[in-house]
């Protein structure tokens, strides 16, 4: 049996190096002919390496992330087969890294063209087809037109074969689609700005799902914010004289929060429209009400815990609810089922003593709403007797909602709504 050393492959013309993403394979494995071995990037592409011999993997040279040369070894296969690099062999691996480089063709008047049924997508325009991927969509008869309407996953949008491979499980869904168009010319330019210096801190992998989340989120829903002032002298007076009988009674803490969520839960059953979410063009109003409270966590990120059935709860059962999901925030032992599903949420930015905020959708909702800081204020009051200057317990709630989907008339009269509620504070215990 031989060694075989395993050398990083060409990847295009241009390309002198690269960087290996994962390895498949470890010490000890059993490799077959085209089973990938490891998946590589360089600066113009991601693909996936496979071997085109059976063998036994006996060393791994390099380590995910480190910097390999073209040509170098990689790795050592022991094979009984005598593998050497000949001109055919050569000839191939040109062959497949020419491909790697090759992008898809840009959309066509005739794909722009109306056709029966079909849906819309996105074209990635700037797609890498790697030689995987390519010997994937000849064997399905993907076109590269086709290859360039499936959502990619890879790093700077590049597709991967378990894109493909989804896509074609999915029963190719763009085969027919209609790729929307184009108008405006306008691209965002590649401004060097000075950055400056100073302490690096790398967003964990929380923070970059809420970056990507937020940035999503105003890239596909046309916000709009709208604001409306609430009188909470009476809930406030109300809470204080109440809280602590309710805890005596409850075993709970009454906070504001399951006050806020009562309030809005009513509102939403006046404005069902406001409890929905775009899917094409259709519009989903959501049958259930389920409200999300965003929750800071110790590190100083944000997740969203959901109240279910915010509307069949009494004031107790949404206190008990809250506390056990604030608390269980704080700790770090949400599970993933309660932090889905939610309808509509709502963003205590009060808390932190914000006077209001412009809250960013919760995909897929229609809607969130910011409370602010409860502040005590000056208010002219008007009266039969005439009008009266004094203190009021005051706040500012803030409407984010989706242009698309929620007009100013609905958005403004559900606020307002909000707050009729909140001010008149009719609660039971």
């Amino acid at each position: 049996m031989a060694q075989i050393e395993f050398k990083m492959p060409r990847l295009g013309e241009s390309i002198t190096e690269a960087a290996i993403i994962k390895w498949f394979k470890e010490v000890g494995d059993i490799i077959e002919p085209d089973e990938v071995l490891l998946e590589v990037a360089t600066d113009k592409v991601d693909s996936e390496v496979p071997v085109e011999f059976k063998g036994t993997v006996v060393e791994l040279l390099y380590k995910p992330n480190e910097v390999v040369k073209i040509g170098a070894t990689i790795a050592i296969i022991e094979s009984d087969e005598a593998v050497k690099v000949t001109k055919k062999t050569t000839e191939k691996t040109q062959s497949a890294s020419s491909l790697s480089e090759t992008k898809a063709p840009e959309v066509s008047e005739k794909r722009n063209s109306k056709k029966e049924g079909a849906s819309h997508f996105k074209v990635n325009e700037n797609v890498f087809i790697s030689p995987l991927v390519d010997s994937m969509a000849r064997k399905h008869h993907i076109s590269y037109e086709e290859l360039a309407r499936i959502p990619a996953s890879g790093n700077d949008g590049r597709l991967r074969k378990s894109d493909v491979a989804a896509y074609i499980a999915e029963g190719r869904p763009f085969q027919f689609a209609q790729a929307v168009e184009q108008k405006s010319g306008f691209h965002v330019p590649d401004l060097k700005f000075d950055k400056g210096t100073g302490k690096v801190i790398p967003m964990d992998r929380m923070r970059q799902m809420i970056a990507d989340h937020m940035v999503f989120s105003k890239h596909t829903s046309p916000h709009v914010t709208a604001y409306v002032e609430a009188d909470l002298t009476d809930m406030v007076a109300w809470r204080n004289k109440v809280k602590a009988d309710f805890q005596k009674k409850y075993n709970e803490k009454l906070t504001f929060t399951p006050l806020f969520v009562a309030c809005v839960a009513k509102a939403i059953e006046d404005f069902p429209m406001i409890n929905s979410s775009l899917d094409g063009t259709n519009v989903i109003v959501k049958d259930d009400i389920h409200i999300g409270m965003a929750t800071a966590l110790p590190s100083g990120n944000l997740i969203v815990p959901v109240v279910r059935d915010a509307n069949k709860k009494s004031l107790s059962e949404l206190a008990a609810a809250t506390n056990e999901l604030a608390g269980k925030a704080r700790d770090g032992k949400l599970t993933a089922d309660e932090t889905k599903g939610s309808t509509f949420t709502i963003s205590n930015v009060g808390t932190f003593g914000s006077l209001m905020g412009t809250p960013i959708i919760n995909q897929p909702e229609a809607a969130i709403l910011a409370t602010g800081i409860i502040k005590k204020r000056a208010e002219v009051i008007e009266k039969a007797e005439g009008d009266s200057i004094e203190i009021r317990s005051m706040m500012y709630l803030s409407l984010s909602f989706d242009h698309r989907i929620v007009d100013g008339y609905l958005a403004g009269s559900f606020l307002k709504r909000i707050a009729d509620y909140m001010e008149e504070s009719q609660f039971e215990m």
